[in-house]
């Protein structure tokens, strides 16, 4: 069983990069539609999302949202909280922890920072660096429902237990691209966010 003692211990060789724009491209890229590669490439905005992970009894769970459809950027999409980096702050983790205040009322004094994952791109032209971070269950949510609509929790051993790693095909620029959801009590979760999940399983099944 997962502890928050035994995740920080596996997280621990994780570093914040030096840079919020030192993108590592996800593996099978080189397949991708050349346009969507040359995005990618291109000059991205530095970004930071939090996957907030809460101790329930002996239990840890991971909290999403569901974004609000009326958002210019992956509308209607399940996210970890998170958004573009402003230059008040002082790195892409307490962009993290700024925007996951605003966004469901989290505040960072209640979360501590155990990890992270390697910078990702997008294709609406974000370097996002997820932040990995333990939230105290004291925790209470004010959610901004200008960006978020609800938020739910879904148990961290089930989205490291490969079984439940579902392949899909995409059509991305009249090209098929293969990659993965996750599907937990009628939510879908899909695109960058279910890849940064695999990416955080990686590091912890290394372990």
């Amino acid at each position: 069983m997962l502890t928050v003692q035994e995740l920080t211990r596996r997280l621990s060789g994780t570093a914040l990069p030096d840079s919020p724009t030192d993108i590592v491209m996800p593996p099978g890229s080189s397949g991708w539609p050349a346009g969507m590669r040359d995005q990618l490439s291109g000059q991205l905005t530095p970004a930071g999302v939090l996957i907030p992970i809460v101790e329930r009894g002996s239990d840890l769970t991971v909290i999403l949202t569901q974004r609000s459809a009326a958002l210019k950027h992956h509308a209607g999409q399940v996210s970890f909280p998170g958004g573009r980096m402003e230059s008040h702050d002082a790195d892409v983790a307490a962009t993290a922890l700024r925007e996951t205040h605003e966004e469901i009322g989290i505040a960072p004094g209640h979360v501590s920072i155990v990890g992270y994952v390697q910078t990702m791109p997008t294709i609406t032209g974000y370097a996002v660096t997820p932040i990995v971070g333990v939230v105290s269950p004291a925790a209470e949510l004010q959610i901004d429902r200008s960006e978020v609509e609800y938020t739910f929790e879904v148990p961290l051993p089930f989205l490291l237990d490969t079984a439940n790693e579902l392949p899909v095909e995409r059509e991305v620029s009249g090209q098929k691209m293969r990659m993965t959801e996750f599907h937990w009590g009628g939510e879908r979760i899909w695109g960058a966010t279910a890849f940064m999940i695999l990416e955080l399983g990686k590091i912890l099944k290394k372990q």
